[in-house]
């Protein structure tokens, strides 16, 4: 993957006033903080391991008959709040197992931190590909990031409560 970053976005437009947010290049967390004068807030749903689907093994780049095999990865899902009691955003993280190497362990190990502490800790941009799309949840990126060499794929879906802030 080139160090240029690469967005398709869906069939139908997003809301103007989401797009910044959609399309922003660093750190998500950052933007949330900055537009909540405050920490953001993660609430665990799951974390743990789950088997990849046969799309999310395709959004990673996988080939062949590699997307026949079973492929296991830690998976964590969490719902981020800004300064209000409702959830801005449902996302959730993609580490396959063969990412999981040396200090890249420690993604297993994020509890209640946000992700973009640790992603954007020493580079403001990532090299990544991103989809945007619009489902049942919201409108949702899905940025498949090379983190020294590692895959991680991490999906943020706008929730309703948050488009009322923007």
């Amino acid at each position: 993957m080139s160090d240029i970053s690469k967005t398709i976005i869906a069939k139908t437009s997003p809301p103007i006033a989401l797009l910044p947010w959609l399309e922003a290049k660093g750190s998500l967390t950052a933007l949330f903080e900055a537009k909540a004068g405050q920490p953001l807030r993660v609430e665990r749903q799951f974390e743990g391991y789950k088997r990849l689907s046969l799309s999310q093994k395709r959004q990673l780049g996988l080939q062949g008959s590699a997307l026949n095999r079973p492929l296991m990865a830690w998976v964590r899902e969490v719902q981020l709040y800004g300064d209000s009691d409702q959830p801005w955003v449902w996302a959730q993280s993609i580490f396959p197992l063969t990412s999981l190497q040396g200090q890249a362990r420690r993604l297993q190990q994020l509890k209640g931190t946000p992700i973009g502490y640790v992603l954007f800790k020493r580079n403001r941009t990532l090299p990544n590909q991103r989809i945007i799309k619009n489902t049942a949840k919201g409108w949702q990126r899905q940025t498949y990031y090379d983190w020294y060499g590692r895959k991680v794929l991490i999906s943020e879906t706008f929730l309703s409560d948050f488009l009322v802030t923007v």
